[in-house]
Protein backbone atom coordinates (compact mmCIF):
# COMPACT_ATOMS: atom_id res chain seq x y z
CA UNK A 1 0.00 0.00 0.00
CA UNK A 2 1.24 3.49 -0.81
CA UNK A 3 2.42 6.02 1.78
CA UNK A 4 -0.24 7.78 3.88
CA UNK A 5 -1.62 10.98 2.42
CA UNK A 6 -2.59 14.36 3.86
CA UNK A 7 -5.81 16.15 2.92
CA UNK A 8 -7.33 19.52 3.75
CA UNK A 9 -10.82 20.90 3.19
CA UNK A 10 -11.63 23.93 1.08
CA UNK A 11 -14.03 26.51 2.59
CA UNK A 12 -16.86 25.94 0.12
CA UNK A 13 -19.73 26.67 2.49
CA UNK A 14 -20.59 29.54 4.81
CA UNK A 15 -23.38 30.20 7.28
CA UNK A 16 -23.78 33.69 5.80
CA UNK A 17 -22.77 35.17 2.47
CA UNK A 18 -18.99 35.76 2.51
CA UNK A 19 -17.45 38.93 1.14
CA UNK A 20 -16.00 36.76 -1.63
CA UNK A 21 -14.94 33.17 -2.26
CA UNK A 22 -11.25 33.86 -2.88
CA UNK A 23 -10.18 31.78 0.16
CA UNK A 24 -11.31 28.69 -1.74
CA UNK A 25 -8.88 29.46 -4.54
CA UNK A 26 -6.01 30.65 -2.36
CA UNK A 27 -6.20 27.64 -0.06
CA UNK A 28 -6.21 25.26 -3.03
CA UNK A 29 -3.24 26.98 -4.67
CA UNK A 30 -1.35 27.00 -1.38
CA UNK A 31 -2.06 23.30 -0.81
CA UNK A 32 -0.73 22.53 -4.28
CA UNK A 33 2.53 24.42 -3.72
CA UNK A 34 3.03 23.23 -0.12
CA UNK A 35 2.74 19.57 -1.14
CA UNK A 36 -0.62 18.67 0.41
CA UNK A 37 -1.86 15.48 -1.25
CA UNK A 38 -5.57 16.24 -1.60
CA UNK A 39 -8.11 19.03 -1.28
CA UNK A 40 -11.66 18.09 -0.32
CA UNK A 41 -15.02 19.74 -0.90
CA UNK A 42 -18.47 19.10 0.57
CA UNK A 43 -21.96 18.91 -0.92
CA UNK A 44 -25.46 20.18 -0.42
CA UNK A 45 -27.51 21.00 -3.49
CA UNK A 46 -30.39 22.56 -1.55
CA UNK A 47 -31.30 22.81 2.12
CA UNK A 48 -34.58 22.11 3.87
CA UNK A 49 -35.69 23.63 7.14
CA UNK A 50 -35.47 20.46 9.27
CA UNK A 51 -31.79 20.95 10.09
CA UNK A 52 -32.05 18.94 13.32
CA UNK A 53 -32.25 15.75 11.24
CA UNK A 54 -28.45 15.92 10.93
CA UNK A 55 -28.27 14.78 14.56
CA UNK A 56 -30.41 11.68 14.01
CA UNK A 57 -28.61 8.45 13.04
CA UNK A 58 -31.87 6.90 11.83
CA UNK A 59 -31.96 9.37 8.95
CA UNK A 60 -28.25 9.06 8.18
CA UNK A 61 -26.92 11.76 10.49
CA UNK A 62 -24.65 11.64 13.52
CA UNK A 63 -26.07 11.46 17.04
CA UNK A 64 -25.68 14.88 18.60
CA UNK A 65 -24.19 16.33 15.40
CA UNK A 66 -24.96 19.86 14.26
CA UNK A 67 -25.28 21.00 10.68
CA UNK A 68 -22.75 23.86 10.14
CA UNK A 69 -25.25 26.18 8.47
CA UNK A 70 -28.94 26.95 8.58
CA UNK A 71 -31.33 26.57 5.63
CA UNK A 72 -29.95 29.73 4.02
CA UNK A 73 -26.32 28.67 4.31
CA UNK A 74 -24.25 29.13 1.16
CA UNK A 75 -22.91 25.92 -0.43
CA UNK A 76 -20.87 25.91 -3.62
CA UNK A 77 -21.45 23.02 -6.01
CA UNK A 78 -18.47 20.66 -5.50
CA UNK A 79 -17.72 19.47 -9.04
CA UNK A 80 -17.85 23.04 -10.32
CA UNK A 81 -15.41 24.10 -7.60
CA UNK A 82 -13.03 21.25 -8.37
CA UNK A 83 -13.11 22.09 -12.08
CA UNK A 84 -12.09 25.65 -11.27
CA UNK A 85 -9.42 24.48 -8.84
CA UNK A 86 -8.04 21.96 -11.35
CA UNK A 87 -7.17 24.79 -13.73
CA UNK A 88 -5.19 26.61 -11.03
CA UNK A 89 -3.21 23.65 -9.63
CA UNK A 90 -0.94 20.97 -10.99
CA UNK A 91 -0.39 18.09 -8.56
CA UNK A 92 -2.85 18.19 -5.65
CA UNK A 93 -5.63 15.62 -5.94
CA UNK A 94 -9.24 16.75 -6.10
CA UNK A 95 -11.72 15.00 -3.82
CA UNK A 96 -15.33 15.11 -2.68
CA UNK A 97 -16.07 14.32 0.96
CA UNK A 98 -18.77 13.57 0.18
CA UNK A 99 -20.82 14.00 -3.00
CA UNK A 100 -24.48 13.02 -2.63
CA UNK A 101 -24.12 11.21 -5.92
CA UNK A 102 -27.69 9.94 -6.31
CA UNK A 103 -29.00 13.51 -6.60
CA UNK A 104 -27.34 13.69 -10.04
CA UNK A 105 -28.50 11.73 -13.07
CA UNK A 106 -25.99 8.87 -13.34
CA UNK A 107 -24.94 9.22 -16.98
CA UNK A 108 -24.50 12.99 -16.65
CA UNK A 109 -22.46 12.52 -13.47
CA UNK A 110 -20.29 9.92 -15.21
CA UNK A 111 -19.61 12.37 -18.02
CA UNK A 112 -18.89 15.32 -15.71
CA UNK A 113 -16.46 13.41 -13.51
CA UNK A 114 -14.71 11.76 -16.47
CA UNK A 115 -14.25 15.18 -18.08
CA UNK A 116 -12.78 16.61 -14.88
CA UNK A 117 -10.43 13.65 -14.54
CA UNK A 118 -9.20 14.02 -18.12
CA UNK A 119 -8.66 17.78 -17.89
CA UNK A 120 -6.93 17.53 -14.49
CA UNK A 121 -4.55 14.81 -15.62
CA UNK A 122 -6.15 12.02 -13.57
CA UNK A 123 -6.37 13.75 -10.19
CA UNK A 124 -9.97 13.09 -9.12
CA UNK A 125 -11.14 11.02 -6.13
CA UNK A 126 -14.91 10.72 -5.82
CA UNK A 127 -16.15 10.28 -2.25
CA UNK A 128 -19.85 9.39 -2.21
CA UNK A 129 -22.60 8.86 0.34
CA UNK A 130 -26.37 8.81 0.67
CA UNK A 131 -26.80 11.99 2.70
CA UNK A 132 -29.19 12.61 5.57
CA UNK A 133 -31.67 15.19 4.30
CA UNK A 134 -35.08 14.10 2.99
CA UNK A 135 -35.83 17.52 1.51
CA UNK A 136 -32.79 17.35 -0.75
CA UNK A 137 -34.09 14.20 -2.43
CA UNK A 138 -37.61 15.58 -2.65
CA UNK A 139 -36.34 18.73 -4.37
CA UNK A 140 -34.59 16.51 -6.94
CA UNK A 141 -37.78 14.52 -7.51
CA UNK A 142 -36.35 11.40 -5.85
CA UNK A 143 -37.55 8.99 -3.17
CA UNK A 144 -35.56 9.52 0.04
CA UNK A 145 -36.51 6.04 1.19
CA UNK A 146 -34.85 4.56 -1.90
CA UNK A 147 -31.63 6.56 -1.58
CA UNK A 148 -29.44 3.53 -0.90
CA UNK A 149 -30.64 1.74 -4.02
CA UNK A 150 -30.35 4.95 -6.04
CA UNK A 151 -26.73 5.30 -4.95
CA UNK A 152 -26.01 1.68 -5.83
CA UNK A 153 -27.53 2.17 -9.28
CA UNK A 154 -25.53 5.38 -9.76
CA UNK A 155 -22.26 3.66 -8.88
CA UNK A 156 -23.01 0.81 -11.27
CA UNK A 157 -23.65 3.28 -14.09
CA UNK A 158 -20.45 5.19 -13.31
CA UNK A 159 -18.30 2.10 -13.31
CA UNK A 160 -19.93 0.69 -16.44
CA UNK A 161 -19.67 3.87 -18.51
CA UNK A 162 -16.10 4.51 -17.36
CA UNK A 163 -14.83 1.05 -18.25
CA UNK A 164 -16.99 -0.35 -21.08
CA UNK A 165 -16.92 0.66 -24.73
CA UNK A 166 -20.46 -0.45 -25.53
CA UNK A 167 -22.21 -0.19 -22.19
CA UNK A 168 -25.38 -1.83 -20.94
CA UNK A 169 -27.10 -1.82 -17.54
CA UNK A 170 -30.39 -3.26 -16.33
CA UNK A 171 -31.24 -1.65 -12.99
CA UNK A 172 -34.40 -0.68 -11.11
CA UNK A 173 -33.93 3.03 -11.80
CA UNK A 174 -32.12 3.06 -15.15
CA UNK A 175 -31.59 0.73 -18.09
CA UNK A 176 -29.80 1.10 -21.40
CA UNK A 177 -27.71 -0.86 -23.90
CA UNK A 178 -25.29 -0.09 -26.71
CA UNK A 179 -24.29 3.19 -25.07
CA UNK A 180 -20.91 4.81 -25.70
CA UNK A 181 -19.42 7.51 -23.47
CA UNK A 182 -16.10 9.09 -24.34
CA UNK A 183 -13.67 10.17 -23.15
CA UNK A 184 -13.09 7.66 -20.40
CA UNK A 185 -11.42 8.95 -17.21
CA UNK A 186 -7.66 9.39 -17.39
CA UNK A 187 -7.18 6.97 -14.49
CA UNK A 188 -7.13 3.34 -15.53
CA UNK A 189 -10.24 1.57 -14.33
CA UNK A 190 -12.06 4.84 -13.74
CA UNK A 191 -12.05 7.48 -11.02
CA UNK A 192 -11.43 5.96 -7.55
CA UNK A 193 -14.63 5.73 -5.51
CA UNK A 194 -14.47 6.37 -1.78
CA UNK A 195 -17.58 5.02 -0.07
CA UNK A 196 -18.85 6.81 3.03
CA UNK A 197 -21.05 5.25 5.67
CA UNK A 198 -21.47 3.16 8.76
CA UNK A 199 -20.56 -0.51 8.47
CA UNK A 200 -23.91 -2.00 7.55
CA UNK A 201 -24.61 -4.63 4.90
CA UNK A 202 -25.32 -2.09 2.16
CA UNK A 203 -22.14 -0.10 2.76
CA UNK A 204 -20.05 -3.29 2.91
CA UNK A 205 -21.53 -4.41 -0.41
CA UNK A 206 -20.71 -1.03 -1.99
CA UNK A 207 -17.16 -1.22 -0.71
CA UNK A 208 -16.75 -4.74 -2.05
CA UNK A 209 -18.17 -3.92 -5.49
CA UNK A 210 -16.97 -0.38 -6.12
CA UNK A 211 -14.73 0.93 -3.38
CA UNK A 212 -11.17 2.18 -3.56
CA UNK A 213 -11.51 3.65 -0.08
CA UNK A 214 -13.77 3.94 2.95
CA UNK A 215 -14.82 7.18 4.64
CA UNK A 216 -16.01 6.02 8.09
CA UNK A 217 -19.12 7.70 9.45
CA UNK A 218 -20.75 8.05 12.82
CA UNK A 219 -19.58 5.76 15.58
CA UNK A 220 -17.35 3.84 13.15
CA UNK A 221 -15.17 6.93 12.76
CA UNK A 222 -14.43 7.23 16.48
CA UNK A 223 -12.73 3.87 17.08
CA UNK A 224 -10.83 3.07 13.92
CA UNK A 225 -8.63 0.46 15.61
CA UNK A 226 -11.80 -1.62 15.94
CA UNK A 227 -13.82 -0.57 12.90
CA UNK A 228 -11.11 -0.87 10.23
CA UNK A 229 -10.41 -4.60 10.86
CA UNK A 230 -14.16 -5.22 10.94
CA UNK A 231 -14.50 -3.42 7.62
CA UNK A 232 -11.69 -5.38 5.99
CA UNK A 233 -13.10 -8.71 7.19
CA UNK A 234 -16.65 -7.84 6.14
CA UNK A 235 -15.56 -6.67 2.68
CA UNK A 236 -13.51 -9.84 2.17
CA UNK A 237 -16.51 -11.94 3.19
CA UNK A 238 -18.59 -10.03 0.62
CA UNK A 239 -16.13 -10.93 -2.12
CA UNK A 240 -14.05 -7.75 -2.20
CA UNK A 241 -10.42 -7.02 -1.41
CA UNK A 242 -10.73 -5.54 2.06
CA UNK A 243 -6.98 -5.39 2.58
CA UNK A 244 -6.53 -3.08 -0.44
CA UNK A 245 -9.02 -0.42 0.62
CA UNK A 246 -7.82 3.04 1.63
CA UNK A 247 -9.26 4.51 4.85
CA UNK A 248 -9.92 8.15 5.71
CA UNK A 249 -9.24 9.42 9.22
CA UNK A 250 -8.71 12.70 11.04
CA UNK A 251 -5.29 14.10 11.85
CA UNK A 252 -5.35 14.57 15.67
CA UNK A 253 -4.49 18.26 15.95
CA UNK A 254 -2.82 19.27 19.24
CA UNK A 255 -2.56 22.95 20.07
CA UNK A 256 -0.22 24.82 22.37
CA UNK A 257 -1.29 27.27 25.04
CA UNK A 258 -1.24 30.09 22.47
CA UNK A 259 -3.62 28.20 20.19
CA UNK A 260 -1.04 27.39 17.53
CA UNK A 261 -0.58 23.85 16.22
CA UNK A 262 1.96 21.85 18.22
CA UNK A 263 3.45 19.89 15.33
CA UNK A 264 5.54 17.37 17.32
CA UNK A 265 2.60 16.53 19.58
CA UNK A 266 0.21 16.37 16.64
CA UNK A 267 2.40 14.04 14.62
CA UNK A 268 3.06 11.83 17.64
CA UNK A 269 -0.45 10.47 17.23
CA UNK A 270 -0.02 9.58 13.56
CA UNK A 271 1.85 6.22 13.80
CA UNK A 272 -0.88 4.72 15.98
CA UNK A 273 -3.52 5.67 13.44
CA UNK A 274 -1.40 4.32 10.58
CA UNK A 275 -1.14 1.05 12.51
CA UNK A 276 -4.93 1.11 12.89
CA UNK A 277 -5.27 1.31 9.11
CA UNK A 278 -5.72 5.01 8.32
CA UNK A 279 -4.22 5.88 4.94
CA UNK A 280 -5.56 9.40 4.36
CA UNK A 281 -5.33 11.97 7.15
CA UNK A 282 -7.73 14.90 6.97
CA UNK A 283 -6.22 17.92 8.73
CA UNK A 284 -8.81 20.29 10.16
CA UNK A 285 -6.68 23.42 10.28
CA UNK A 286 -7.46 27.12 10.42
CA UNK A 287 -5.66 28.16 7.26
CA UNK A 288 -5.05 31.86 6.43
CA UNK A 289 -6.98 33.32 3.53
CA UNK A 290 -3.84 34.93 2.13
CA UNK A 291 -1.96 32.68 -0.31
CA UNK A 292 1.58 33.38 0.95
CA UNK A 293 0.55 33.01 4.58
CA UNK A 294 -1.26 29.76 3.77
CA UNK A 295 1.82 28.31 2.07
CA UNK A 296 3.98 29.34 5.03
CA UNK A 297 1.61 27.58 7.40
CA UNK A 298 1.00 24.41 5.38
CA UNK A 299 4.57 23.65 4.30
CA UNK A 300 5.84 22.78 7.82
CA UNK A 301 2.74 20.66 8.44
CA UNK A 302 3.42 18.68 5.27
CA UNK A 303 7.10 18.22 6.16
CA UNK A 304 6.24 17.06 9.68
CA UNK A 305 3.63 14.66 8.31
CA UNK A 306 6.09 13.15 5.83
CA UNK A 307 8.62 12.61 8.62
CA UNK A 308 5.97 10.96 10.80
CA UNK A 309 4.87 8.55 8.06
CA UNK A 310 8.21 7.44 6.65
Amino acid sequence: MSAPTLSIALPTYAAEAPENWRPVVERARAADVAGVDRVLVYDHVVMGENIDAYGRPESGGVRGGRQPTGPDGHWLEPLTVLSYVAALTSTVRLGTNILIAALRRPAVLAKSVATLDVLSGGRVDLGVGIGWQREEYEAAGLDFGARGRLLDDTLEVLRTLWTTQSAAVELPSVRFSGIHMMPKPAQAGGVPLWISGRLNDRVVERLARYGSGWIPWGEDSTDLAASVPRMRDAVAAAGGDGAALQVAGTLPIVRGTDGSVDLPATMAGVPELVAAGVTDFQAQLKIPDDYDEAVAMLAPVVDAFRNATR
